[in-house]
């Protein structure tokens, strides 16, 4: 009852293949031939040029894209201190209470 059923493999249905025999071959030194020379390299797309325009723009978007991530940021550091503080001073006013409620008793 506990002991393991080991499946059986069941037996090929398809064709079976050979295994490929490789056999060695002599290796010929080749005629020793200088090495062709380097091809100029072709610029696969034109170089980008910036106008005064365009790098005004870009450092306005990227100035822009820094103040909001930054306020993003501060304002959910804000956010987890806010709680953090609610949540402290709710529980001086629970212990306060329970103190309370235990010294009429």
């Amino acid at each position: 009852m506990f002991r393991p059923k080991i499946p059986t493999n069941p037996t090929p249905t398809g064709q079976v293949t050979p295994l490929a025999v490789v056999e060695p071959t002599a290796v010929v030194p080749a005629a020793q031939t200088p090495p062709p020379a380097p091809a100029a390299p072709v610029p696969s797309r034109p170089t980008v040029q910036l106008t005064p325009g365009a790098a005004l723009a870009l450092v306005g978007g990227g100035t822009a894209v820094v103040l909001v991530v930054g306020a993003v940021l501060v304002s959910m550091l804000l956010a987890v201190a806010i709680t953090g503080a609610s949540v402290a001073i709710c529980a001086l006013v629970i212990r306060s209470l329970i103190n309370a409620d235990a010294k009429h008793r």
